[in-house]
């Protein structure tokens, strides 16, 4: 099952916006450190029932919003990835939570790694799930071993605004009324076998619920994400002092594992989990409790 498709709440913000935020209401163990979730693009923050109760079970109330101009949160002109930042520390402060770890999965990755670097001395561990490397990344190509849906996702990014509105508009139409036996077909040749087995039952769902509600008003977010991705990040990667959990898997064509290893041979304090048997989606379903149990002891 997944969690509700309802935020708990719409999160005013001191510039005026306001944000969907998914708060997993169960009980804990702990009220102190919650888990800060960043879904990949181009998601909303729906939370994954699977992946609360397995951060429930170790303690940890899981929390994620949807990123600005995705779902009913508010455009954000001009949105960075360090734009999370102040977004993050409003969330702590309404949850009234001083510190926090943090999880990316991919496009959420770089999310994750900015509160890493930016909120230092809050942020107690960081995890990343196929996460993202920055585009300019000296000495790695960047499209290399991805399906060719995201070259061409990427090219329009580079062309700018209007190009990349306009190559997205007709791809989020048939997201609108995605269902789960669908997901799979929607990735195209983004997945391979081994994705495509963990595209099934409530997964699979909840991917198709996660991204109808991300897409619900408009790409407004998918767009801003994407261009954010091929500007400069805001940070030094080499600065951040926290450990840095990074996991990837070797069949994924979405992100594809040379990104991970990149990210290991340049964070300040990685901690490599590279898989050669996982995926993009695969690595999340079948190892989140895995992930978590490193996230928290190794932090």
């Amino acid at each position: 099952m997944t969690a509700s498709r309802t935020p708990t709440t719409r999160l005013r913000l001191p510039d005026g916006r306001s944000l969907d935020l998914w708060i997993d209401e169960a009980p804990v163990a702990s009220e102190e450190a919650p888990l800060l979730f960043h879904a990949g693009t181009p998601a909303s923050g729906l939370l994954f029932e699977a992946f609360t109760a397995a951060a429930r079970e170790r303690g940890l109330r899981m929390v994620s919003w949807s990123r600005p101009g995705y779902g009913s949160s508010t455009r954000l002109a001009g949105r960075r990835v360090t734009h999370v930042v102040e977004d993050a520390a409003a969330v702590l402060e309404h949850l009234g939570a001083v510190r926090a770890y943090t999880v990316g999965h991919s496009g959420g990755g770089p999310h994750a790694l900015a509160l890493a670097a930016k909120l230092p001395d809050r942020i107690l561990g960081t995890a990343l799930i196929a996460g993202v490397a920055p585009f300019e990344a000296e000495g790695l190509d960047f499209l290399a071993g991805m399906g060719p849906e995201n070259h061409e996702e990427f090219d329009a990014a580079l062309r700018g605004r209007a190009a990349l509105e306009a190559f997205l508009a007709p791809v989020r139409e048939p997201m609108l009324e995605l269902t789960g036996p669908e997901v799979a077909a929607m990735f195209g040749e983004l997945v391979d076998d081994v994705d495509r087995a963990a595209l099934t039952g409530d997964y699979a769902q909840f991917v198709a619920d996660q991204t109808r509600e991300g897409q619900r008003e408009s790409s407004a977010g998918w767009v801003d994400d994407d261009l954010s991705f091929v500007e400069p990040w805001g940070f030094d990667l080499g600065t951040i002092s926290g450990r840095v959990h990074v996991w990837q898997g070797a069949h994924d064509r979405m992100v594809p594992i040379a990104h991970g290893e990149w990210l290991v041979g340049h964070l300040g304090n990685p901690c490599a989990h590279l898989r050669p048997e996982h995926g993009h989606m695969s690595l999340a379903v079948a190892g989140f409790p895995a992930i978590l149990d490193a996230l928290v002891e190794g932090a």
